[in-house]
């Protein structure tokens, strides 16, 4: 088993994305997050932070299918020093015009997060 770098918590908007996911997609994000929960160091090719925000995206490739969820760093100032993450929100990438909404919609769950 290898050591665990990062404890990633769940929103209840994620959980119930990532419940109505098909098999094939869940095995992907899976596979993605062993990856953040387990590496010190995550390409970008995974988490990216987006610009002007304080957040970052997952992100994961399907196909021609490019799925993100946007998280935040719990405690630390970067992703990278994290050790505990938080998922708000995923979606399907359409365009651009779509990052808004969704940067929008995680920053209300964020608020939401820390009232709890």
């Amino acid at each position: 088993m290898d050591k665990l770098v990062r404890e990633i918590i769940y929103s209840p908007e994620y959980e119930a994305y990532y419940a109505g996911l098909d098999s094939r997609t869940k095995e992907k994000y899976d596979y993605v997050e062993h990856i953040i929960k387990t590496q010190d160091v995550v390409k970008k090719k995974y988490v990216k932070h987006l610009e002007n925000t304080e957040l970052y995206e997952v992100r994961v490739s399907l196909g021609s299918n490019e799925y993100r969820t946007i998280l935040f760093a719990v405690d630390a100032a970067s992703f990278m020093q994290a050790t505990k993450i938080l998922y708000l929100n995923s979606f399907l990438k359409k365009d651009t015009k779509q990052y808004k909404r969704e940067i929008s919609k995680a920053y209300r769950l964020l608020e939401k997060y820390m009232e709890d």
